[in-house]
């Protein structure tokens, strides 16, 4: 996949065959629009085209939502388009100014003039251009104008609920990582550097690498404890991770914990990507280490049940 991040490097492309959004999760929804780019690419012997934006248009229009996560850093979201078989990636910046831009002058200044589309191909109810004006009826109007077809897709349902952004977040933030997994396509991650913690974990048996997550923007599951697989230097572990204020070992703050089983090296400084799996339970507060002990003996059960099933 080749990615521009200046819309100007985008040339000599063979019936560039596109698609527009901010595709934040790169889910099951986004999922059918990208296959569906790809048989129309296949027919007309053409390339796929993926048009997204940086920063997220809220960040720029809201700075002062403090509210605002998201599903992926701009990292992964590169890396599921490419999974995923995404010929061109196109970052376009999103400004003020550009946010400013009609509907028509967004077509023709962006769509038709820079990227040569052939066929625009979007999902169910999308919208673009200055407050949102532009529709799927007013490419309908403008394709014949500047040249180009356009098809929309419907909603993607599952057990007739309409997969969206907003439905992943919503399930993550209570702690449902399997229905939102089921959304996705595939298991939310989360990607931190490992760093020096309070080795409380080490005493007990439980040694742990503290994730640190530097995207404020980046979505957390809700606190609790988690079955968890775990990607360090190449390799895949199981695991069970614990977010949260880790109440039986106060002034620590809120912190990323993961347990990894079967690991016995020293990663501080390294990245480590975290696949949430199946939540266990809340974070609760023991009496001692001891009890906190006891609990982790049955929370990694638990774990290696559902890792193994």
């Amino acid at each position: 996949m080749k990615v521009y991040t200046n819309i100007e490097d985008f040339k000599d492309v063979k019936n560039p065959i596109v698609t527009t959004g901010t595709f934040d999760g790169v889910h099951l929804g986004h999922q059918k629009i990208i296959s569906r780019l790809k048989d129309v690419a296949q027919k007309n012997q053409g390339e796929t085209v993926l048009l997204t934006f940086y920063p997220h248009p809220r960040m720029v229009l809201f700075p002062d939502d403090n509210e605002l996560k998201l599903l992926n850093t701009q990292q992964e979201k590169i890396q599921l388009l490419e999974k995923y078989g995404v010929d061109h990636l196109i970052i376009y910046p999103f400004t003020k100014e550009f946010s400013r831009l009609t509907s028509v002058e967004f077509v023709r200044n962006i769509l038709v003039n820079s990227i040569h589309t052939k066929k625009l191909i979007i999902g169910y109810n999308h919208h673009f251009g200055r407050n949102r004006e532009g529709s799927f009826e007013h490419l309908k109007e403008f394709g014949p104008i500047y040249g180009f077809e356009v098809e929309e897709i419907p909603a993607k349902d599952i057990d007739n609920i309409e997969v969206s952004s907003t439905k992943i977040r919503n399930s993550l933030l209570s702690g449902n990582v399997e229905l939102a997994a089921s959304y996705l396509g595939h298991p939310h991650s989360v990607r931190g550097n490992v760093v020096k913690g309070y080795e409380k974990g080490r005493i007990i048996g439980y040694p742990t690498a503290n994730i640190v997550i530097e995207d404020k923007y980046k979505l957390i599951p809700s606190d609790g404890v988690y079955a968890v697989k775990v990607e360090v230097r190449g390799k895949i572990y199981g695991g069970m991770l614990n977010v949260g204020n880790n109440p039986t070992i106060p002034g620590k703050g809120r912190s990323i914990e993961v347990n990894i089983f079967d690991f016995n090296e020293t990663i501080y400084g390294e990245d480590a990507t975290i696949f949430f799996i199946k939540r266990l339970r809340d974070e609760l507060k023991f009496a001692g280490l001891e009890e906190l002990k006891m609990a982790l003996s049955v929370d990694k059960q638990n774990a290696l049940k559902i890792l193994t099933a």
